[in-house]
């Protein structure tokens, strides 16, 4: 296990070939501050380059948020300040939620608690979402003057359009369940169960061809809106055909063992 320190509001360790990202502010909910934003967006560069990491989980401190969004006393005092109002997409840093999206490791959010409003768009930057049963799920920002740029393009893409118009209209929380059966949380478990049935599912995803699912995250964001014909032509790598890992797995499977992978 190696572990960086705790730098703005997040606590960053990878183990067993996974990086662990917890949201560390338990005592504002797990808000998203300017520091935790520039902190996502320099740990998922770090992430997406470093070898040794196949994937990586997102959670929060604590059993109430996952994250309780945009850290609204902060931009007020901002805004007191007379600072310039903030533009997501025109700011000298990136986006998180949008690195977070092209991280090319698999990513899975542990939602342990509230996503609400930057919670929820960090959950959906992530490809999978596993979430406590107390968890609760919102995009609130029609109450609060916001935006939310982010997850008013991705909502739309993992509900059906009239439930996405709907949460993103009124604001309104649901629960873990009502997410579930939408398809926005793939699985609900107990809360106290979270850590465990996270730890469960990386296992199983780390057991498979890790260039394959890479190339898996790469045909999809690449190719969800094209016509399949071309599609089925783009040049995604990595190419997992060419892989020592396709060799290796032809030879386990004949020699009846679990192969071992090296991303190679």
């Amino acid at each position: 296990m190696t572990e960086a320190p705790t730098t703005g509001g997040l606590r960053v360790e990878v183990r067993d070939r996974v990086g662990y990202v917890t949201i560390d502010r338990p005592e504002r909910r797990n808000a998203l501050g300017s520091a935790e934003m520039a902190a996502l967006v320099e740990t998922f560069v770090r992430f997406d380059a470093d070898d040794d990491v196949w994937a990586v989980v997102v959670t929060g401190a604590g059993d109430k948020a996952f994250s309780a969004g945009r850290d609204l006393k902060e931009l007020a005092g901002r805004d007191s300040a007379g600072a310039r109002p903030p533009s997501p997409m025109r700011e000298p840093m990136r986006n998180p939620f949008e690195v977070v999206l092209e991280c090319r490791k698999p990513t899975v959010a542990a939602l342990n608690g509230a996503a609400l409003g930057g919670g929820l768009e960090l959950a959906l930057a992530c490809d999978v979402r596993l979430a406590a049963d107390t968890a609760t799920l919102a995009l609130p920002e029609a109450l609060r003057g916001m935006g939310a740029i982010f997850g008013s393009v991705m909502l739309p893409r993992l509900v059906p359009l009239g439930i996405a118009y709907d949460m993103l209209y009124t604001g309104r929380t649901v629960t873990a369940d009502e997410a579930a059966r939408w398809g926005l949380v793939n699985r609900v478990v107990p809360a106290a169960d979270l850590p465990g049935a996270t730890d469960e599912y990386l296992r199983t995803l780390l057991a498979n061809a890790p260039l394959t699912i890479r190339r898996y995250k790469q045909i999809i964001q690449s190719s969800l809106h094209q016509a399949p014909a071309a599609a089925l032509r783009l040049d995604v790598r990595p190419d997992p055909y060419s892989s020592e890992d396709r060799v290796e797995g032809v030879r386990a499977f004949a020699e009846k063992r679990a192969p071992r992978w090296r991303a190679r």
